[in-house]
């Protein structure tokens, strides 16, 4: 029986201090606001975490930071790299901090053949529960459908981060899987779609700021009411390409957060913020979604 680690987790920023050192403080009080705000859990060192600029020391004290702050909930490290040892490694470290499970990207750059993939995941999975993740755009190659199928089987993985954008692809994965192994959108806008077609649910961004309108969304479609589900998708839909189309993720979301009264602090280079005048456009749309953004704080306005 596969480990239930939520529908709606949160890919969560790391917030850094002025001098860019981790902020492991507000990483915890981040993660306990999204968890208060509808999610069941949070992704930390993924993609929107800046993972690329964080050292493997930094990466594990975040696991222990944040399942510190959210005791009972679920933490996922990112651990995967395009060095399967290395990835092992990190792995090994990350459930040693306290990890519920790990989030594994295709390895990127050296473009592996689906024999790779598989070996690679296998390796990752017999360390703890293990995530997939299959996002052609910024690891130029796919995890085919059959490849996915094949890890399916596999009794550490627990399921798929699907960002490949093909809908057909994710229906031949939804339909040919295990009961046990689950399907996460990897692409906000497509939670609804994927739902439909038998997904579990979404690894979101969005749910920084709309986790309580992302989690009605899911529940509403679990329970037939479509209608609402469709009225939810289609009023965050604006909401999620500002942020998806703006600059590349993480830069909408954390620049946001800032704006919004949450210091997330600043990026890591080569990551800079949005100018003016596009955190000026982003904002305009957060406003215009009024009761659809649900993340609030002392102090914290939201348009």
């Amino acid at each position: 029986m596969s480990k239930e680690i939520g529908r709606l987790l949160t890919a969560m920023v790391t917030p850094f201090k002025a001098d860019g050192a981790v902020d492991y403080d507000a990483a915890g009080h981040l993660a306990a606001l999204l968890v208060a705000d509808g999610s069941d859990g949070v992704v930390v060192a993924g993609t929107t975490g800046e993972a690329p600029t964080l050292s493997d020391a930094e990466k594990i004290e975040l696991v222990r930071a944040v399942k510190d702050a959210i005791p009972g909930k679920t933490v996922v490290a990112g651990t995967g790299s395009n060095n399967t040892h290395h990835s092992v490694e990190l792995s090994e470290l990350a459930m040693k901090a306290g990890a519920d499970a790990l989030l594994a990207v295709v390895p990127y750059y050296n473009k592996p053949p689906q024999e790779g993939m598989y070996q690679h995941f296998k390796a990752i999975s017999e360390v703890g529960p293990t995530i997939m993740y299959n996002i052609q755009g910024r690891t130029s190659v796919n995890m085919t459908a059959a490849t996915t199928l094949r890890c399916a089987e596999l009794p550490g993985i627990l399921g798929v981060k699907e960002a490949s954008g093909d809908l057909d692809q994710i229906g031949l994965v939804c339909a040919g899987k295990p009961e046990r192994f689950k399907v996460w959108s990897g692409d906000d806008s497509w939670t609804l779609p994927i739902l439909a077609v038998g997904g579990h649910g979404v690894i979101c961004v969005v749910s920084h700021i709309a986790g309580g309108s992302m989690s009605r969304m899911i529940e509403a479609y679990r329970k037939g009411d479509n209608a609402l589900a469709a009225e939810i998708h289609g009023a965050l839909l604006p909401v999620i390409k500002t942020l998806m189309t703006t600059a590349a993720n993480p830069v909408p979301i954390k620049t946001l957060l800032n704006a919004m009264g949450f210091n997330a602090g600043p990026f890591r280079l080569p990551l800079v913020p949005l100018t003016d005048e596009q955190l000026k456009s982003v904002r305009k749309t957060i406003a215009e979604a009024g009761e659809y953004i649900t993340f609030s704080k002392p102090g914290v306005k939201v348009a």
